[in-house]
């Protein structure tokens, strides 16, 4: 966890540099893949909420968000199943957690990503020095938060490898992307 928590911040800085490498494999490589989804996600989502682009641009944004968001939830699924098959967790007979260890390293992501922003909203000496200090409270409770899930993934993994706690592969079986099961788009096609 704390491996994953070192490249999430690792990562995202060097990605607002330089485009990424992929150097990583197995676990990492899976949350490696799905930060970097989040990141252009991100980066998309911003663009999607400017009303200065056109409605072309802006429905550019809407499809590449909505690319971006299934990659990653497809990624939160490899990264329960990779976890699945290396810790091979129990299939009954003890407490099943509803957030699997997937959805927490995305969550952890995703904070990873709040925490990079607020901190250069922090550093904003454009803004009102009351900015700053807003930011600076938030980025203390984002640092928090991520600390508290880091720790609940750490003890959620180490109950599983006891036996005491359990998850499955959630399948997220998105609709919205599918032509034969979203209406609109079997309409359109």
């Amino acid at each position: 966890v704390q491996e994953i928590l070192a490249a999430h911040a690792l990562w995202t800085t060097a990605w607002h540099q330089a485009p990424p490498e992929n150097s990583e494999s197995g676990i990492l490589a899976l949350a490696r893949q799905n930060h970097f989804e989040n990141f252009s996600l991100w980066h998309e989502e911003d663009i999607a909420r400017r009303d200065d682009l056109g409605p072309e641009r802006i429905r550019q944004a809407k499809r590449t968000i909505d690319r971006h968001n299934q990659r990653r939830n497809d990624l939160v699924e490899q990264i329960d199943k990779h976890l699945v098959q290396t810790l091979q967790p129990r299939e009954s007979g003890c407490p099943f957690n509803s957030e699997t260890p997937g959805m927490m390293v995305d969550r952890l992501s995703i904070l990873a990503l709040k925490e990079y922003h607020m901190y250069e909203e922090t550093l904003r000496f454009d803004a009102a020095p009351e900015h700053r200090e807003r930011c600076s409270t938030r980025l203390n409770v984002i640092r928090r938060q991520i600390q508290d899930l880091a720790v609940a993934l750490s003890d959620l993994l180490a109950e599983v490898q006891q036996g005491t706690r359990s998850f499955r592969v959630y399948f997220q079986f998105k609709m919205y992307n599918d032509t034969e099961l979203n209406p609109q788009l079997r309409k359109a096609a």
